[in-house]
């Protein structure tokens, strides 16, 4: 059921939706200046401040109704049709009495407290109505929008010329425009004169890359949402050429291009220009003793508004502005406490250089008596007379300035200024409306505060068990370096450098840095290693390094004058944009973490910000708990790498050296040991001279695998060379040998071993004296293709006491192969099946007339190609080929 005008459509009226916002309140009392915000932003992104006014009393009014006088949650709807806007709040209080006639609301007494929203909804809106269902009540209105052009703004009212904005010179507007896809098509000159970008260098790039704050201020949307409003005004900052924010001031117009397609045109100027594009505001200056009752327009609710109850940064910059904007003041800032209340940290300003604008910490208490500390409401009338009673204010140019306390149930969270660059312009008058502003958005601001940390501890946790596990998950110090860097940047920092100790000894080593801007990372790494690196202080906790800025700033001072011929010749002027874009990135706050792992300094964690950047107190804490788990992490794979470099080292040691040229004979030698790491195992060959035209040869098979048959090879080895070069035999060799393993006792292991002599002849052959003693046969390939075993079995070592063996003697003709191997290769497996001797003589007939190397090449493809698993037994190969006689 309808009430007001009856030939209204009360579902939405006959026209298209083209837009809509929707909000839910709660029933408490801020929840009515919190609704004014959510309509009157609604309506300023959609272009349309002419009915501004109208729908913020109109709602504020009936949402009152709901929250305060019904006490339940209030709903809130805007739609945009053609020509008209609808607003529709709803309550969940339907049992209240119906006004069953447009009139009776109309004639209803103005002293009557139910009933006087609709009686203004009857005196301002174009059509309105009440409609009822068994749960919910909902009143709406519309407002018809004035006939003009899409995003055209009424123009303000006329100012004497004392009120006009004051520019310096001319003024600069830069123009922008943007396709549907944020990248910007146009730039003009003034553009390039305020941020210094040429057209060239920055067409084709979104506009959100250069912007230096992430969210609009004013507004619980980002700059990318902002661009897709049809009409969109307020401040950001925007990052220069030199690395410098530039604080400014935008309009947005949506619009059409000469294709149809949608893009943004966007009008920008210096934020201290900002009168030049800003909506004039409306009504008179809220009176400083004004009181809200809950009814009507609160003169402050636009400090409780806009963004999100857990949107600080947009809250606290639309503040600033705002108070700014009360006062008439040249800046303004907002500094939230810290924890322990004894530093304020910069969060929001306006009017201010971009050194000011965030993290950026100043004492509470700074001097003596009520107007040295935060704590109290301060007048200052003119600072040149006071140096130093506002530090955040040092070297603005701002004289005069009124400062209050956020303080929430006693307790001091925060700090609001506004300051002007005449003196004397604030009295206590000013400072009591600000306090009184400052007490209303406390609270909100301290809520929003802690929700905010509450998300970041939350996001830390998250954030160091990945860490930890990716941590984990290496042994590697190059990479434990790179991943350190890379959880650093951009997470936590916008550039990041890691020093390593090697001892205590040792200076500080630039091992590896890294730049958010990859193109950045070979001039950062330069600049670091023409300074002294910081000094390895074990104190936990993040320390200022200046060294890094200081650097960066006299190396872009250089590099300007050298351009402009004060000092060497401009033709190293190629490399300016380099120096420069290093010097603004690199030019801002940077901290150094000690890197602590088992009571040791081992390095130096470096984050840095670019030019005027701070870090804030909870990143750097963060960092800290980072740089724990990172300082063992890079210790372990220190330990661990030099662990394997001595492993590696040691088991290189039983390898034989480079194998003797052979006169005559073909060798080539294919060795896999098993596992990860190792280079040694328990298989084992060697070749090597035992005096004039006789070599020795050996292939071996110790028991197991790893360290332990690592051992048994290194004996075996050494023994068989030292033992046959004292002109023993054969067997008289295996038998000495044996008698070594068992008396290793405990650690002794069985050996099987194929040792032979070789002594090649004129007459191209061969001969050879082998013994066999527990090993796989050697096989002989002949040049008909015939395969044999080329051996007699015998007993293997490490076993008995007591061995009585015997060598045999054989000659390999020209053209034969011996092939000699262990059991990995002829026990290598798939499923059930084996490859087996009889397997190996298969593929070694296929061999005829191949090079020794290639025959070796082939057997090692062949195991390789029989089981898809990776071998778990050590490998050998020894073939030895006699060449024959028309060829080689």
């Amino acid at each position: 059921m309808g009430t007001g005008d009856l030939g209204l459509d009360t579902r939405t009226g006959s026209s298209v939706i083209t837009a809509r916002a929707a909000a839910t309140f709660e029933p408490v009392g801020r929840s009515v200046a919190t609704a004014r915000s959510f309509v009157r932003d609604t309506l300023q992104g959609w272009g349309h401040s002419d009915v501004i006014d109208d729908a913020v009393v109109l709602t504020s009014e009936l949402v009152t109704n709901a929250v305060v006088h019904a006490g339940t949650a209030a709903e809130v709807l805007c739609l945009r049709g053609d020509g008209h806007v609808r607003i529709e709040v709803s309550d969940r209080y339907p049992e209240r009495e119906i006004p069953l006639q447009a009139s009776a609301v109309q004639m209803s007494s103005p002293d009557r407290e139910g009933g006087r929203g609709l009686q203004l909804c009857a005196a301002l809106a174009s059509r309105w109505g009440v409609d009822y269902s068994a749960t919910h009540k909902q009143v709406w209105f519309q407002l018809d929008l004035p006939e003009r052009s899409v995003g055209t703004r009424s123009a303000g009212p006329a100012l004497p010329a004392d009120l006009l904005p004051m520019a310096d010179g001319r003024v600069r507007v830069a123009v922008v425009q943007i396709d549907r896809n944020g990248a910007i098509t146009s730039w003009n000159e003034d553009a390039e004169h305020v941020f210094g970008y040429p057209a060239e260098q920055i067409t084709g790039k979104p506009l959100t890359d250069l912007a230096a704050w992430p969210h609009t201020p004013g507004t619980s949307t980002g700059i990318a949402d902002a661009l897709r409003l049809s009409r969109w005004e307020g401040s950001y900052g925007i990052r220069g050429a030199d690395g410098r924010v530039i604080p400014v001031y935008a309009s947005h117009l949506r619009v059409r291009d000469t294709d149809g397609d949608p893009s943004t045109v966007c009008l920008l100027v210096r934020d201290h220009e900002r009168a030049v594009l800003q909506t004039p505001l409306r009504g008179p200056a809220p009176d400083s003793t004004a009181q809200s009752d809950g009814q009507g327009a609160d003169p402050f609710e636009v400090f409780i508004g806009a963004p999100a109850p857990d949107d600080l940064d947009g809250l606290l910059q639309r503040t600033v502005e705002r108070a700014r904007d009360m006062l008439d003041g040249d800046s303004a800032f907002l500094l939230l406490a810290t924890d322990d209340e004894t530093e304020l940290e910069v969060r929001a300003s306006t009017g201010l250089p971009s050194a000011r604008q965030r993290f950026a910490r100043v004492p509470v208490e700074v001097g003596p008596g009520r107007y040295g500390s935060a704590r109290m409401p301060a007048v200052h009338e003119d600072l040149t007379q006071v140096p130093g009673a506002v530090p955040l204010l040092n070297g603005t140019g701002m004289r005069s300035v009124v400062t209050v306390p956020l303080k929430v149930e006693g307790r001091l969270t925060g700090s609001l200024g506004v300051a002007a660059e005449a003196p004397e312009r604030y009295s206590n008058e000013e400072a009591l409306r600000l306090q009184f502003a400052a007490d209303r958005i406390a609270l909100a601001v301290e809520s929003a505060r802690l929700g905010e940390l509450e998300k970041l501890r939350r996001g830390s946790l998250s954030f160091l068990v990945e860490a930890s596990d990716l941590l984990a998950g290496t042994l590697d110090r190059d990479q434990t370096l790179a991943l350190m860097a890379q959880m650093t940047v951009p997470t936590l920092a916008t550039w990041c450098a890691v020093y390593t100790i090697a001892d205590q000894a040792s200076e500080p080593y630039l091992s590896y840095v890294l730049h958010e801007d990859e193109e950045r990372i070979d001039g950062l790494k330069a600049l670091l290693s023409r300074i002294a690196p910081p000094d390895p202080v074990p104190t936990p906790g993040a320390r200022v390094w200046p060294a890094p800025a200081e650097a960066a700033h006299q190396a872009a001072l250089r590099t300007s004058m050298r351009s402009l011929g004060l000092g060497e010749p401009a033709s190293v002027s190629s490399g300016i944009g380099t120096t420069l874009a290093t010097a603004s990135a690199v030019g801002g706050e940077t901290v150094v973490l000690p890197l602590v792992a088992r009571n040791r300094v081992i390095g130096m964690l470096t984050l840095g910000k670019p030019t005027d950047e701070h870090f804030r107190q909870e990143i750097l804490e963060l960092a800290e708990d980072l740089s724990r788990r990172a300082a063992l992490a890079l210790d372990n794979a220190r330990l661990y790498s030099e662990r394997m470099a001595i492993s590696q080292s040691l088991q290189r040691s039983l390898l034989p050296p480079e194998l003797p040229d052979v006169p005559g004979v073909e060798v080539e030698v294919i060795y896999r040991a098993a596992g990860e790491g190792n280079e040694v195992g328990g298989d084992f060959y060697d070749l090597f001279p035992i005096r004039d035209g006789a070599y020795g040869f050996a292939i071996g098979d110790v028991c197991g695998t790893g360290p332990e048959a690592a051992a048994v090879t290194g004996l075996a080895r050494h023994a068989l060379r030292l033992l046959a070069r004292e002109g023993f035999g054969g067997p008289s060799v295996l038998e000495r040998l044996n008698a070594a393993i068992l008396d290793e006792g405990a650690r002794s292991r069985f050996l099987t071993l194929l040792y032979g002599e070789l002594w090649p002849q004129e007459d191209g052959s061969a001969v050879l004296k082998m013994v066999c003693a527990g090993h796989p046969l050697p096989l002989r390939l002949s040049q008909d293709g015939t395969v044999v075993p080329y051996a007699e079995p015998q007993p293997l070592l490490g076993v008995m006491d007591d061995l009585e063996l015997y060598e045999q003697t054989m000659t390999l003709d020209p053209g034969d192969v011996l092939l000699c191997v262990t059991d990995g290769i002829t026990e290598r497996r798939e499923g059930s099946r084996m490859l087996g001797d009889d397997g190996l003589a298969e593929v070694l007939a296929t061999c005829t007339g191949l090079t020794a190397g290639a025959v070796a090449a082939r057997i090692m493809r062949a195991v390789e190609r029989f089981a898809a698993d990776a071998p778990s037994d050590d490998m050998a190969i020894l073939a030895m080929r006699v060449p024959g006689l028309h060829h080689d």
